[in-house]
């Protein structure tokens, strides 16, 4: 291939596409089905909780420029349960124009569960960014997905001062919808509370089969200092959680914490931390 070509090439990004079946099988959840083309993986799986499957989704690049373009396709099987999270922050780095692009759809079929809990998005300066999230819940299927997005890198005092991210989350039961969230954020629209105020970190966790019993016990851990905001509301059995402030740090403690409390009651067993948040 010549320079012409590779430089062409190089123009057009990364397509990449994952998609990933989980099946129970006798007493513990296999990883069936794995596709892959491009720049996505995921490590063998890990079983730090006996039949729950835990796998840590990769991206070998390190980050996501624009063209390119990530589909993750994931189906937790009728019974199966599955973690899965990322080891470390997925950053969206600055463009000249072109669009990066990341969709993901995840299926949970009846008495399934699947936790998806990645890392935090970065967004440096500069960077053009489509995220779609689909959720379908099947039957009696549980959930607990968490989203943190941060705008610059505030820890060396960067700020989100040019790009455009759009960010989509659409949850469904038995195809009716239960949460359409949606975040549009441009350099001159964030000055309302509703767009971020400003402020550089925002994030959100869903948790399915909660109940008012949930959002009680979870307000002693809603306290933040400064010029954070942290809030809870039930819409009929899906808890949401929202940080707003200036720290990734504070939000993955936040959600950490609801989740680690909350999971026996919502997902049915003991909190068992990925061993990859500790490194």
């Amino acid at each position: 291939m010549d320079a012409a070509a590779q430089a062409f090439e190089r123009t057009q990004g990364w397509q990449a596409s994952l998609q990933l079946g989980f099946r129970q099988q006798a007493r513990r959840t296999v990883l069936a089905e794995r596709r892959r083309l491009g720049p996505l993986a995921v490590q063998r799986p890990f079983y730090p909780e006996g039949g729950v499957c835990h796998v840590y989704l990769l991206h070998p690049p390190g980050g996501v420029v624009g063209g390119d373009a990530l589909d993750i396709d994931v189906r937790v099987g009728k019974g199966a349960q599955a973690l899965i999270t990322t080891p470390g922050a997925t950053k969206f780095y600055r463009s000249s124009g072109a669009l990066a692009r990341q969709d993901q759809r995840l299926v949970v079929d009846p008495g399934a569960s699947l936790e998806w809990l990645p890392q935090e998005n970065i967004f440096f300066p500069g960077a053009q960014v489509e995220l779609h999230t689909r959720v379908e819940l099947q039957g009696d299927a549980r959930l607990a997905l968490w989203e943190i997005h941060c705008l610059g890198r505030p820890s060396i005092s960067e700020a989100f001062d040019c790009g455009r991210i759009d960010s989509r989350t659409a949850i469904a039961r038995n195809g009716v919808p239960l949460i359409l969230d949606r975040l549009r954020v441009s350099t001159d629209n964030r000055s309302r509370l509703s767009l971020m105020a400003g402020l550089p970190v925002g994030g959100t966790l869903y948790l399915s089969h909660a109940g008012e019993g949930d959002v009680e016990a979870c307000r002693d851990l809603l306290l933040v200092e400064g010029p954070d905001y942290a809030g809870a509301t039930l819409i009929d059995d899906m808890l949401v959680v929202r940080y707003l402030g200036g720290s990734t740090e504070r939000a993955r403690s936040l959600f950490h914490a609801v989740w680690h409390h909350l999971r026996p009651n919502t997902l049915g067993r003991d909190a068992s931390v990925p061993r990859i948040w500790s490194t």
